[in-house]
């Protein structure tokens, strides 16, 4: 409808100056979780931002595997403004631009153009308008249907068991892992259709 996300509902906002600390905490945690919650989804996903992902909306988008912007789209981490802090959101903000742009971000509040949201790495791709961003829609989907849902899963698993820590103490899992899908189902299943130039079974095309 033309707009990804403008930020908290105006109606909770007036609701939640009145709540105790103790309401807006679990108030906060039902957020948490939800973002959570798409975090932690095997299948690979996708935000599509078109008009503006305002607050816990550029939140949402950096909760996600992928993030493509319409060149207008325009995104903030608006909290500091109304003297509230990104708390929610900041896990999965921090994870996709990293500590030294999110401090800026969320410091100034300012509001920041499709191509800024792109060079700092908090979304993947920007289009010109709404058929292109339907494209790259259409073009993921028909990438993604070419792969095992399993190993999608387990992918996404590997990055968050190796971001951060030392190439050394990573050496055993990272082996025991693809050891494992070398001997799994999807990996016998793939590599035989691969070297008997097949379709595995999973491929949609």
């Amino acid at each position: 409808g033309g707009m990804f996300c403008a930020g908290a509902d105006l109606d909770w906002m007036r609701e939640a100056v009145e709540l105790s600390e103790a309401d807006n905490r679990e108030d906060a945690m039902h957020l948490a979780r939800m973002l959570k919650r798409l975090w932690d989804i095997p299948a690979l996903t996708v935000a599509l931002v078109e008009g503006g992902a305002y607050g816990g909306g550029a939140g949402l988008a950096a909760a996600c595997d992928l993030a493509v912007a319409m060149q207008d789209a325009k995104f903030a981490f608006s909290e500091a403004r109304l003297g509230l802090i990104p708390a929610t959101i900041a896990p999965y903000v921090v994870a996709a631009i990293g500590p030294r742009a999110a401090r800026g971000l969320f410091a100034t509040a300012r509001v920041f153009d499709a191509a800024e949201a792109h060079r700092i790495g908090l979304v993947s791709e920007v289009v010109a308008d709404a058929a292109a961003l339907d494209a790259v829609a259409a073009r993921i989907g028909r990438e993604i249907l070419l792969c095992a849902p399993g190993a999608v899963a387990e992918s996404k698993r590997l990055v968050d068991a190796v971001y951060g820590e030392d190439f050394d103490d990573v050496m055993d899992d990272t082996s025991r892992r693809i050891a494992k899908a070398r001997v799994g189902e999807e990996g016998q299943e793939g590599v035989r259709a691969f070297l008997s130039r097949a379709k595995p079974s999973w491929a949609v095309e």
